[in-house]
């Protein structure tokens, strides 16, 4: 039975909005362009609705149209506008909130971090609101290949994109090596569990939790970690489970859906 949520997708559909968006979306997959017949056999619409978006994003600059005429390809304005505010800074502003939430509700920090020349560095970090945790700079230099941020980074790539960022990596003080097997089993173990949870190997007594914030293909735009420490007087708080799932309800809400 569906639900009013599940009918909303449909009940506020644009059709004219979908079919410039289609448009966008296909020409952003071809480097060259596409002529127009591509262009009508590829989305399987009639020549003359094509022809009519066609010259309207051409007409606002969205797509540009080859000197011949008879090439479309994707224009500057959708990079100009994405670039007003730079991604990283507004990936920053979202997060925030959610992570300020998560933090009061798990009563643990969290930081997120981000791809950045072979590492990981930390753009954003929430302290726990008690008076007990562990929590990391911002601007901090993580290790891509033996934290939990690194772990899930890695898992969660391409395998062409995993062996650039392998490549690029560059050795951090206090780094301990993974040999390529036991690399390769372990990121294949964090794929299948879709985040990462274990014991920290910087820090004594605490246990790392880690998730993705997934692009639409499902590559990791960054990482989500929660150093969880284990309070053993009398207080009683969310324990490890109730916090690993805060942790993934946070990064599914950052995520960009497909």
């Amino acid at each position: 039975m569906s639900t009013e949520n599940d009918a909303a997708p449909d009940r506020y559909r644009a059709p004219a909005l979908d079919k410039g968006l289609d448009i966008l979306e296909l020409l952003a997959e071809q480097p060259l362009g596409l002529t127009r017949a591509e262009i009508v056999k590829a989305m399987g619409r009639s020549q003359s609705e094509i022809y009519r978006m066609l010259e309207r994003l051409v007409a606002r600059h969205y797509v540009t149209r080859s000197p011949e005429g008879d090439r479309y390809a994707l224009g500057l304005k959708l990079f100009v506008l994405a670039h007003r505010h730079p991604p990283l800074d507004r990936l920053v502003a979202r997060a925030q909130p959610a992570m300020d939430a998560f933090a009061k509700a798990a009563e643990q920090s969290c930081h997120l971090v981000v791809y950045d020349r072979g590492n990981l560095t930390v753009v954003a970090q929430v302290a726990s609101p008690n008076n007990w945790g562990l929590s990391i700079r911002l601007g901090v230099r993580v290790n891509l290949v033996d934290t939990a941020s690194g772990h899930v980074m890695l898992a969660f790539q391409s395998e062409e994109r995993c062996s650039e960022m392998l490549a690029e990596h560059e050795v951090l003080e206090g780094e301990v090596p993974l040999p390529a097997g036991e690399r390769a089993a372990l990121l294949a173990q964090v794929r299948s569990r879709g985040h990462w949870e274990g014991e920290s190997q910087q820090v004594f007594g605490v246990s790392d939790v880690s998730m993705p914030l997934l692009d639409p293909y499902g590559h990791a735009l960054a990482v989500l970690t929660c150093p969880f420490i284990r309070r053993i007087d009398r207080h009683v708080g969310p324990d490890l489970a109730d916090v690993r799932a805060l942790l993934a309800r946070t990064a599914q809400g950052l995520s960009i859906g497909g």
